[in-house]
């Protein structure tokens, strides 16, 4: 059997030169290493323009006016005289309630006046003859005196009897429970056949006038400071057309279609809450909006004539968390900057410091950048409009 032999060390260290030697050559061979191209980068230019600024703040809808309807006299509910959720008119007639006993109370009020009212004239024409006795001393003093007397008393009671009448009318007319204003109105507490009571805790009804409509929004009372130094110092101007206009957004985002006028601005803090109220009043003539929805009012704050904003893509973070931009300062270096920002506008973002007019801002590209080194500018971006 024959037997491959083994190279020879010799031959195999000759081999190992002659490839590190090819090695070597090639790479002899390559030409000079040559420095990257610096990155291409877009810009905009930093533009201030007056930006209107406004907030949102959530809130509670309630009704201009709620009227709870209570009796104000007691008995028995006779008859129900609306329906439910139905739109009803100040003074019309909601429940009856049995007026029998306050008719025969108005009867009996309205007897025992005629009945004083008739004993008056009587008592006046002897008032009269005892005028012409007197001066004859045909009737002693004493029985003019108690003449003039009884005459005083019968007069009091024609007054009181005449209240008495007045006072039976007015709880006849309470047995017919109205509504004091007009409005959309309630389910009923109360059936026929029930017995009501006067000024009971439980409303029979409530009726709620819905238009127009209260929006209440708290709003913190660091807002509201951070608000008066910003227009104290300039930076806003609340002198604007609309100002006090407010516009309303429901609960599943949709913009209301009606604007609204701040009313009022309260003038105690919530110390629970740390909160003062805004109340704005919005129209609602196709009652969309009701007592209790939850909703966002946006509130115009002012207009900042000199803003700066800035595409919330072209702010990069720091470890810490802290914004920051890259600019292309002289001689097309990239330059790192830390900004302050103060809120989103839209997918902008409002710039409180850091920036000024007339910079160049990187707003693609600048993940490709160093601080230091230079770049090439590809086309400036268009400044976007602030919505």
């Amino acid at each position: 059997m024959n037997f491959p032999t083994r190279p020879r060390p010799s031959l195999m260290i000759a081999i190992n030169c002659l490839m590190a030697a090819a090695v070597l050559l090639s790479a002899c061979g390559k030409p000079s290493d040559q420095a990257p191209p610096p990155p291409e980068v877009v810009t905009m230019e930093i533009k201030a323009q007056p930006v209107t600024l406004t907030t949102v703040l959530p809130g509670r809808l309630s009704a201009e006016k709620v009227a709870e309807v209570r009796p104000q006299v007691s008995g028995i509910v006779k008859q129900r005289c609306f329906a439910e959720g139905a739109y009803v008119k100040a003074g019309q007639v909601l429940y009856l309630i049995d007026p029998a006993p306050f008719q025969a109370a108005y009867e009996s009020a309205a007897a025992s006046l005629k009945r004083s009212q008739a004993n008056l004239p009587a008592l006046r024409l002897r008032a009269a003859r005892y005028g012409e006795l007197v001066g004859d001393k045909a009737v002693s003093k004493q029985d003019v005196d108690d003449l003039n007397a009884s005459i005083r008393q019968a007069e009091a009671d024609v007054t009181y009897w005449q209240a008495a009448v007045k006072s039976a009318r007015i709880n006849l007319d309470y047995t017919q429970v109205r509504a004091s204003i007009a409005g959309r109105i309630g389910k009923s507490n109360v059936t026929e056949g029930a017995l009501v009571t006067a000024s009971q805790p439980t409303a029979l009804t409530t009726i709620q006038k819905l238009d127009p409509i209260y929006l209440d929004v708290p709003q913190s009372t660091s807002q509201l400071l951070r608000l008066k130094r910003s227009v104290a110092g300039g930076q806003l101007s609340q002198s604007g057309p609309g100002q006090r206009t407010v516009k309303l957004l429901l609960d599943d985002g949709a913009a209301y279609a009606h604007d609204g006028t701040l009313q009022f601005q309260d003038v105690t803090v919530n110390p629970s809450t740390g909160t003062v109220t805004l109340r704005a009043t919005f129209p609602n003539p196709d009652e969309d909006l009701l007592p209790g929805m939850f909703a966002r009012a946006v509130v115009q704050e002012g207009v900042s004539p000199e803003a700066i904003l800035v595409p919330q893509a072209a702010v990069a973070r720091d470890p810490k968390g802290n914004p920051q931009v890259m600019l292309v300062g002289k001689n097309n270096l990239a330059e790192q900057r830390p900004i302050v920002l103060d809120r989103a506008i839209g997918d902008q973002w409002l710039v409180s410091g850091g920036l000024k007019a007339g910079e160049q801002l990187i707003v693609e590209g600048f993940q490709k950048c160093m601080p230091g080194a230079p770049v090439r500018i590809a086309k400036p971006a268009a400044a976007q409009p602030a919505k």
